[in-house]
């Protein structure tokens, strides 16, 4: 993984300093709350409904022991004993004290950690596939890349006050991990016909109240140029993008009123003027990277096989862990999904645990995973049910990745001031259900996600199940959407029809889960099924 050097380390100081100055002065009110939140929203620091919440960058969703027990111990120190891991591989801490923040991010900047541009209206945490470096199928490791341009980014003169918020997501695979066509700039690595690696640049996309699958605009920019054509992508967005209107203001209203010819045609103009700008950054800094993200000394000769006699290992092997690029290795799962949880929630003792467990037995490696999970990215066979034992103890063990319990779901209403409907609640239902019933294995993978508003930070949209609370006359309603997909075979959800309370969305999910295990065929995910027969049987099934 990457590390500071001595000038990362005093540009991160540097802005731990700067807030903590500003933080004291709107404690003594010499700052009005206007002219404060454009400066905490650049630290990450948001007001909610009952205190002020934290945003934590992990970048491309890497990170080592030493600084998964930092943040179990801002969780215990400074909040109320846990974090919240988000789908953009962040942490969040939901009860912060303004007067805390400074010590906070000093204490963030002591393990190579910060919150710089996770919120504001500017490029925020670069996220990647959580399996990068271990995949299999990947053409190369797509992090030193997604570093590369976090680099380019964090404090860019230029795009520190865009028209919106703006999300860049980089993989290096044909299995999309990272919903990469759901964000304003998703990046694919690629190889063309003769090997060289390039960059296929999808722009507009996102989620929120329009959601947009973003075209592909360049299928192959040379490498050594991948920096400058995304300079050049957002320059235009930043010149012509909506600051008139919040509603109207991400890049994907851009990309949709130019038309996406229109905008790539203006992107190529910039390109080639910004070619001999020097904009790029030296092939050194690219290689001076790429060495902090050379493979763990892997072990040969491994055995693979293992000892299946007890059949819930046997089952939490089934379904949490990933095949390797090294024989003899998986990555492993950690699910923050536990019946009636709170998804992605993990207390400061199960982060330290999570810690001492990469330490031990994955290179001292974890990731956070765009499920709102954490994976252990390279454990040997051999240690697989000691890891198990460890995490069934601290009740990290349940087996349910991909599976209808293994739900995506924002802090909604309970937390947010945003929020129209609480998520959470609904969340814990859902999965309470289906572990009683007994569906979850016949069902396989069907991924539900949940939102409580339509600004979508649960990815409902691309749910095959989806979920959005909004207000109705002052009740909390709920809809449901069918059929969509944030995977390589992208899709956007359908809502059904008219919504339910909060007793009748979880019949209701439980509904069309029973619609597909009749009419699937052999073979069918749900989302198979759905779109070979389409909307109409489940909503006979839903409303007559």
């Amino acid at each position: 993984m990457y590390r500071y050097d001595q000038y990362d380390q005093t540009m991160v100081d540097a802005r731990v300093e700067e807030f903590r100055d500003q933080a004291r002065r709107r404690l003594e009110g010499r700052l009005t709350e206007d002219q404060f939140k454009p400066l905490r929203l650049m630290n990450g620091l948001y007001l909610q409904l009952h205190a002020y919440m934290l945003r934590v960058a992990i970048p491309y969703g890497t990170l080592d022991s030493r600084q998964m027990h930092m943040l179990a111990d801002i969780a215990d120190k400074y909040d109320r004993g846990y974090g919240h891991f988000t789908t953009r591989q962040n942490i969040q801490y939901n009860w912060i004290k303004l007067e805390d923040a400074g010590d906070i991010l000093a204490d963030l900047a002591s393990v190579e950690m910060h919150a710089i541009q996770t919120s504001g209206n500017c490029i925020r945490n670069i996220s990647s596939d959580h399996f990068a470096g271990a995949a299999a199928d990947e053409v190369v490791d797509p992090r030193p890349y997604a570093e590369l341009l976090r680099q380019w980014s964090s404090f860019h003169p230029e795009f520190s006050y865009l028209p919106r918020k703006f999300k860049i997501a980089v993989i290096a695979s044909d299995t999309d991990r990272a919903a990469m066509r759901l964000h304003d700039i998703g990046i694919q690595i690629v190889r063309n016909a003769t090997g060289e690696l390039g960059a296929a640049f999808y722009v507009g996309g996102g989620m929120g109240r329009t959601p947009m699958i973003a075209p592909c605009i360049n299928a192959f920019v040379p490498l050594d140029r991948m920096v400058t054509y995304a300079e050049a992508a957002l320059r235009v967005y930043n010149r012509h993008g909506r600051r008139d209107n919040k509603y109207k203001a991400r890049i994907k209203i851009l990309v949709h009123e130019l038309g996406a010819e229109e905008y790539t045609r203006q992107v190529e103009e910039e390109f080639a003027h910004l070619l001999g700008q020097g904009v790029e950054p030296p092939f050194a800094e690219l290689e001076r990277i790429r060495g902090y993200f050379e493979d763990p000394l892997f072990e040969d000769g491994l055995s693979a096989e293992l000892d299946r006699s007890d059949p819930d290992f046997a089952l939490w092997v089934d379904r949490n862990t990933i095949a390797h690029k090294a024989p003899g290795y998986v990555s492993a799962v950690i699910s923050l999904k536990p019946v009636g949880g709170i998804p992605g929630d993990a207390t400061a003792e199960q982060m330290h645990l999570m810690a001492d467990l990469a330490r031990d037995y994955s290179f001292d490696e974890l990731r956070v995973m765009h499920t709102q999970n954490i994976v252990l990215p390279h454990v040997r066979k051999a240690d697989l049910h000691a890891l198990w034992t460890a995490l069934e103890s601290a009740g990290l063990g349940s087996p349910n990745l991909d599976t209808i319990e293994d739900i995506i779901a924002c802090p909604g209403l309970d937390y947010c001031s945003l929020a129209n409907a609480r998520s959470i609640p609904v969340a814990q239902k859902i999965s309470e259900r289906f572990a009683a019933n007994g569906k979850t294995e016949a069902l396989g993978q069907l991924k539900l996600k949940i939102s409580g508003c339509i600004n979508a930070c649960g990815h409902h949209h691309a749910g095959h199940i989806g979920i959005l609370g909004v207000d109705k006359k002052g009740v909390e309603n709920y809809q449901l959407l069918l059929g969509g997909s944030e995977a390589e075979d992208v899709s956007l959800a359908k809502i059904t029809g008219p919504g339910f309370d909060e007793a009748g969305i979880v019949d209701a999910v439980e509904t069309a889960a029973d619609v597909y295990l009749r009419e699937r065929h052999d073979g069918e995910r749900f989302l198979d099924t759905y779109r070979r027969i389409g909307m109409t049987p489940f909503k006979e099934a839903l409303y007559g």
